[in-house]
């Protein structure tokens, strides 16, 4: 099995990735093998709604000169997903909320029923709302999010000092063994237990 990490901070070896890698190291204790992506010091523009990806055979996004469509196959073909940012403004940083849209709206039907957990690291304040809006994807890509005993938030200032952060530290180790159990868990079950049929998507409105 295999997990994918995305790391969304502009700072490759900074707070975020500190954080991605308690919970991967927690999966790696239960041998599943981890990849951490950092795609938050790449140049990354926006989704523009042109729906090209809703018509090409493998979904791609049709701006092919970022990370994006390479990134999203290998998060299609992961076992588990873990998303991390920063927070900006009590938000998504720029680029990874750029990312996400993209990634998610081309390949989210790839997503369905996969592990996922999510990672915000924060100095102060806005790390709850970020982490809110990290789970948004998982939640309308149909995944299984992980449990915890709390927020998966962590707080620091400095490269390395979220680790610092006992009861965050504590959040996210909790966070990995549980995206171990269900992992191994859905592997086990998925010769005999069938997933739900997808219905086809009804779209509706309030203009009249």
């Amino acid at each position: 099995m295999r997990v994918i990490a995305i790391n969304g901070s502009p700072h490759k070896n900074g707070n975020t990735y500190e954080s991605l890698a308690v919970v991967t190291k927690e999966l790696e204790k239960q041998g599943i093998e981890t990849e951490i992506v950092h795609i938050g010091n790449k140049v990354i523009r926006g989704c523009t709604g042109c729906n090209y990806c809703q018509k090409n055979e493998q979904n791609n996004c049709v701006f092919n000169e970022d990370a994006v469509n390479e990134t999203a196959l290998k998060m299609a073909e992961a076992d588990g997903i873990i998303l991390g940012s920063p927070v900006y403004y009590s938000g998504i940083a720029g680029t990874m909320k750029s990312f996400l849209d993209r990634v998610f709206y081309s390949k989210s039907q790839y997503f369905r029923y996969k592990v996922c957990t999510a990672v915000a690291a924060v100095r102060r304040s806005g790390g709850v709302d970020t982490f809110h809006q990290l789970n948004n994807y998982f939640n309308l890509g149909e995944m299984i999010i992980v449990p915890s005993h709390y927020w998966s938030v962590i707080h620091g200032r400095r490269p390395g000092e979220v680790l610092q952060d006992e009861e965050g530290v504590q959040t996210l180790r909790e966070a990995g063994k549980s995206m171990a159990w269900l992992m191994k868990s859905l592997d086990h079950a998925k010769n005999t237990v069938e997933k739900p049929e997808k219905e086809d998507r009804k779209w509706t409105h309030f203009i009249r």
